[in-house]
């Protein structure tokens, strides 16, 4: 399954990668070509006794696909098309796709695929996380000049942070509460990360961990900061860029492992992006995760660096 207008995606590289899988496997490829088509394009395949489904785009079309294989027992597979490949890269993979594409055929040939939990927010699932609140504006931010992601990369997605932080985003007021399963609140959040899977993103080849307890065989991590002071929330993800054990609780910031639910209610709405791909406003979130949902094609040996 192949995303043209992905960042990485060349024709020469469409080429080799189809030969490296050919070699072994039966293929057919196929194109997406608009918001949403990637999802079909899975559930045909799935419904049709595909055993997997290979991606060749970024984490926007790897999340399409997944919403279409949940469930099923079609396996996903990732290859690094994108800017950033926070899924392919968490798991393992080589960021260079046909590198990537020779450890996704070598797991195949072992046998090495797993069933992955997977959360959900308001009914569409995602891989790696969902963002409420400043997180999200970022990443409308970058959708508003996604013609340079293909360009600019990391340095857009830094300009956007700051220039989300500093004059797109209300940092006086809190914009939401959090309620969980178990009836705890936090009742002044900013901003607020669930994640399926650690590290959050990656800063060039550094690993920007937020919860390193978020796992593919693990409850969510909900990481919500309480205060977004200059000072001390610019120093939290300096620590978090630099420190592997992730973010820690503190009065500003509620860190919480192995959540199987929650639900953010907004003071009038809330952005929200999942794995990326920014969805909008809203007022609810109902946030969930779904264990052993997704059967995914995991590198018999990671890749490290």
């Amino acid at each position: 399954m192949v995303n043209p207008s992905a960042s990485s995606v060349t024709a020469r590289r469409q080429v080799i990668i189809s030969k490296i899988l050919s070699a072994g496997h039966t293929v057919e490829v196929a194109t997406t070509n608009r918001r949403g088509h990637a999802t079909k394009l899975a559930l045909d395949a799935a419904h049709g006794g595909c055993e997997v489904v290979v991606c060749l785009g970024g984490d926007g079309t790897l999340n399409e696909l997944a919403n279409g294989l949940v469930g099923t027992e079609c396996a996903l597979a990732a290859l690094p098309g994108g800017s950033t490949n926070v899924f392919a890269r968490a798991i393992g993979l080589p960021d260079e796709p046909t590198d990537a594409a020779l450890v996704i055929d070598a797991a195949l040939a072992a046998g090495s695929i797993h069933r992955a939990g997977v959360g959900s927010v308001n009914g569409r699932y995602f891989l790696f996380h969902v963002g409420i609140g400043w997180d999200a504006a970022l990443v409308a931010e970058v959708e508003r000049h996604s013609e340079w992601k293909r360009y600019a990369g990391h340095p857009l997605f830094i300009y956007a942070g700051l220039r989300t932080f500093f004059l797109g985003y209300d940092r006086r007021h809190p914009h939401f509460r959090i309620v969980f399963a178990d009836g705890t609140t936090v009742p002044d959040a900013y901003f607020t990360v669930c994640m399926n899977l650690d590290p959050y993103t990656f800063v060039g080849n550094r690993p920007f961990h937020l919860s390193p307890a978020a796992t593919l065989d693990r409850g969510l991590s909900a990481i919500s900061v309480r205060s977004m002071a200059a000072a001390p929330f610019l120093r939290l993800m300096y620590d978090a860029l630099r420190d592997d054990a992730g973010v820690r609780s503190s009065r500003t910031v509620d860190v919480r492992t192995d959540v199987a639910s929650l639900r953010i209610e907004a003071f009038g709405t809330v952005p929200h992006q999942v794995d990326g791909d920014y969805v909008g406003e809203t007022d609810v979130l109902e946030i969930a995760h779904h264990p052993a949902a997704l059967r995914v094609v995991l590198p018999a040996v990671p890749h490290h660096g």
